[in-house]
């Protein structure tokens, strides 16, 4: 007797089965967890995915999925919420692509496969009582209305220089990227912020098309991905250019050049912000006579450092 395999779930028939977005969430999270998902693009469980997803896709707040939990929701939502859940399991794109948008220290970006899903603590860094100046000490900028120049290198969507933009309000920002791809998707989030006349985009490699400028702040979020984990990567990252994930052979390649370079790019006393992943005991072991000040914030531990202009190697 021939036994035929059982279709798996179907996000987007079961889907007609619920009522309020708290069935939605549950019948979301039961889903991402059976399909063995991975998160890493702004959310770290199922739960906070499936909230992402569908609070998003029905246009509601992220903040509290709470006040609507009750609502219930009607045939064109079911069909909606459905149909990117099952995308979600289906292609293992992140969900920011699915959807369009995220958020990053809280503001919003257009996101797609033209560049990583923003995701840099450096946003949260900007926004901290270290460079927004509440004046706590060993504040990193005591007056963020006295900083005058920022470069964003690697700004691929543009994310980080819009937060610079917003936490330096009398700063001129330059934001490279060597990918055209990323420079139009980082144009249609400037303005959609409105920073046209103080953010400028320029396509080039590193500090290449910046004809000796410099700046008071450089603040980068470059490939820092080694070759083991590139070749390891789950599905999820696999839909992001892999130009701005794959940093060569132990994932320092262009942090290398960064920090040989940044010194003849920054004003005195100005600094260098830049995230390079989990592996700060490599990168000290390789420049012992660097002090590295590493920062840290909620979700992170010695992952972004912070290098004075006099304090990088000349």
């Amino acid at each position: 007797m021939k036994v035929e395999a059982k279709a798996g779930p179907d996000p987007r028939r079961e889907i007609s089965e619920l009522v309020t977005l708290r069935d939605a969430l549950r019948y979301a999270v039961s889903a991402f967890s059976a399909a063995g998902l991975y998160y890493g693009h702004g959310s770290t469980t199922a739960l906070d995915e499936a909230v992402f997803l569908i609070l998003e896709s029905l246009n509601l707040p992220v903040e509290d999925f709470n006040a609507f939990a009750d609502a219930r929701l009607t045939a064109r939502e079911k069909a909606l919420i459905g149909e990117r859940i099952a995308q979600r399991i289906e292609t293992r794109q992140p969900a920011a692509y699915i959807i369009g948008r995220t958020y990053l220290a809280g503001v919003p970006f257009r996101s797609d496969a033209r560049a990583l899903v923003p995701r840099s603590f450096i946003g949260e860094l900007l926004a901290s009582s270290l460079f927004n100046g509440s004046g706590e000490a060993g504040a990193l900028v005591e007056d963020p209305m006295e900083i005058a120049s920022v470069l964003d290198l690697c700004t691929g969507g543009g994310s980080l220089a819009i937060l610079a933009a917003y936490a330096f309000p009398n700063a001129e920002i330059d934001a490279v990227d060597l990918s055209a791809d990323a420079l139009t998707l980082a144009a249609e989030n400037v303005e959609d912020h409105g920073f046209g006349d103080r953010i400028k985009l320029l396509r080039g490699d590193l500090f290449g098309p910046l004809a000796g400028r410099t700046y008071d702040l450089i603040i980068t979020n470059p490939p820092y991905v080694g070759q083991d984990v590139m070749a390891v990567l789950p599905p999820e990252f696999t839909h992001e250019p892999a130009m701005a994930l794959d940093g060569g052979a132990d994932g320092f390649d262009i942090v290398h050049r960064i920090l040989a370079q940044s010194a003849s790019h920054l004003n005195p006393g100005g600094g260098l912000l830049c995230e390079i992943g989990t592996d700060s005991d490599i990168l000290e072991s390789q420049y012992p006579h660097t002090p590295f000040l590493w920062l840290d914030t909620e979700h992170s531990e010695g992952e972004v450092f912070w290098l004075r202009r006099e304090q990088l190697p000349q």
